[in-house]
């Protein structure tokens, strides 16, 4: 189970960049995040499977679709090749994966013992809560600082891209406060003769 979600995980990874259409993009975006739920719920970590497909695939996910489908996808969408951008993003995926191979690979990491640290950690809670009360309690309490910051992130995302989805374009009608204000009331309403037929 872990060899097909994780192989279906990495190939609807390169579907979310390989797609031409940015719907098609998104939905595979879901996807990603589906199996990576599964992976998670393989090393019982049913809490954050949990936030994974609420969060990501119910909110995020969406948002970005519906932006998307916002969108003028037909003037948007790409058709030329990804060979002038091969060069660059070989260059990056190699520093991407020299990385990875750095944290993981076994002699760069040093074996310590914790109990050559003597590591003390702090009791926040009692350990019979449940993982969703633990976790919640932390959250608004001791972390509840990076918790509004993370908010706060999250709605100039939003105000981003509602800004991206509002075009000047020559068919596009827009509201002019200033003009609207500045108007007098002699210009703006005339009177008309009813013409006899």
């Amino acid at each position: 189970m872990f060899s097909i979600f994780s192989s279906l995980a990495i190939i609807c990874g390169i579907l979310v960049i390989r797609a031409k259409n940015p719907v098609h993009s998104v939905l595979f975006l879901i996807l990603v995040f589906c199996h990576a739920a599964g992976l998670l719920l393989m090393l019982d970590l049913d809490f954050f499977a949990m936030v994974f497909l609420v969060v990501y695939v119910g909110a995020i996910a969406v948002l970005f679709l519906f932006v998307v489908m916002m969108l003028n996808i037909k003037i948007e969408e790409v058709y030329e090749t990804a060979l002038p951008y091969l060069p660059l993003g070989g260059l990056i995926g190699l520093i991407f994966v020299t990385e990875i191979l750095l944290v993981v690979e076994r002699d760069f990491i040093p074996m310590i013992s914790s109990s050559s640290l003597n590591l003390q950690y702090i009791q926040f809670l009692p350990e019979t809560s449940s993982t969703i009360q633990a976790i919640g309690e932390l959250i608004y309490t001791y972390y509840f600082f990076y918790f509004i910051v993370a908010s706060l992130i999250l709605l100039i995302a939003m105000i981003g891209a509602i800004v991206l989805t509002m075009y000047k374009g020559a068919g596009v009608k827009r509201q002019e406060v200033f003009f609207q204000n500045a108007r007098e009331c002699t210009k703006t309403i005339q009177k008309y003769r009813q013409v006899n037929a």
